[in-house]
């Protein structure tokens, strides 16, 4: 049987989304009346079909029964949790990379001193929330012990946690046990709960809200030759298998984010295609998270193989998702980006 897919489409902001909403000619994004949407792609393995909101009633019964139920699912407000507001488009995570060997800034900040002032200042231009690393999953990187990645965040995370909102950005079930013990927020697993079998029993034991992040391969070999038969929709369908998969070993609650990993298992076209349809994941129901700071594909467009060099491109393609309604976005320029937000939002608000 033939499997259709509804992504929202030509969206609209601020005042003039107030009055298209009000019109009943645009649907709210998750209740947001200041960010909506006036059509839908409906696709296949093998087509794609872009209608406006006002035809649904002329689809076939059973398809218009399957968009209207995907529908209802996307308009429906999401619950804030882990310090983050989902009404407000984008909430910004900061990256405390507290490794000698992350991509684009390993060995910067993984001095406790380095590290706590750093955590404060992105919090203070703007992130919402802190996701801290001890461990490189950058493409070749290798796995650390348990002991040596719980030694590189300890400190900060016992140090700033009552006053900053914490990630924290891990693989293996015991650091998230410890992280969340001593107030961790949220967890940032980039395997998608699946290098470690122990964390879905630390997390449905906690109850701590928790991203959901596709990976194909680990990182030593995940860019060699990534492939996909439809990176959308087997990326699309990774998500509705992982939390089914989540329900049946115990987890109740609502609280989690997805994140369809650009940069982890995928080339080029493989990243420009999650981004430009990255609206699709917004029928799964959970807040959307994506990680767009100075990865590779800015490079890889741009020309120029300098990873601290990538501002420009960052803030393009984020201020591009923030467009497709994504609730999170993970950054390592904070003050840049918020300054870009704030003008992008004055510019769109009429």
């Amino acid at each position: 049987m033939k499997k259709y897919y509804t992504r929202v489409c030509n969206f609209a902001y601020g005042k003039s989304s107030i009055k298209l909403v009000k019109k009943r000619i645009n649907l709210p994004l998750n209740s947001n009346k200041e960010l909506s949407f006036s059509q839908i792609e409906i696709i296949t393995r093998d087509s794609k079909k872009i209608i406006d909101l006002k035809d649904i009633k002329k689809l076939p019964k059973s398809l218009k029964e399957k968009i209207n139920k995907d529908l209802k699912i996307i308009i429906k407000k999401n619950k804030n949790f882990s310090s983050l507001n989902f009404n407000k488009i984008p909430n910004i995570m900061g990256i405390l990379n507290l490794t000698p060997d992350s991509f684009s800034d390993g060995g910067k900040f993984n001095k406790r001193k380095t590290g706590i002032h750093h955590a404060k200042n992105l919090f203070k231009s703007g992130a919402d929330i802190i996701d801290v690393g001890g461990e490189s999953t950058r493409p070749g990187s290798k796995p650390v012990s348990k002991k040596e990645e719980w030694n590189r965040v300890k400190e900060i995370l016992k140090n700033i946690n009552k006053k900053i909102p914490l990630s924290l950005d891990t693989r293996k079930s015991e650091i998230m046990n410890k992280g969340i013990q001593v107030g961790v927020k949220l967890i940032n697993d980039v395997s998608g709960l699946s290098y470690d079998s122990k964390t879905v029993d630390v997390l449905k034991k906690s109850k701590t809200p928790f991203v959901i992040q596709h990976s194909q391969g680990t990182p030593e070999q995940m860019q060699k030759n990534p492939k996909y038969k439809n990176e959308l929709l087997d990326i699309y369908d990774f998500f509705e298998k992982k939390i089914k998969f989540l329900i049946s070993k115990g987890i109740k609650h609502n609280n989690i984010m997805i994140d369809p990993g650009i940069g982890f298992g995928k080339n080029l076209k493989h990243n420009m295609n999650l981004i430009r349809s990255v609206s699709i994941f917004h029928t799964l129901g959970f807040p959307i998270l994506l990680g767009l700071s100075r990865k590779r594909f800015i490079k890889d467009l741009s020309g120029k193989n300098d990873s601290k060099g990538r501002l420009g491109g960052t803030v393009a393609s984020s201020l591009y998702a923030i467009m497709q309604g994504v609730q999170v976005l993970r950054i390592h320029d904070v003050n840049e980006l918020t300054q870009s937000i704030k003008v992008f939002k004055e510019l769109i608000k009429d």
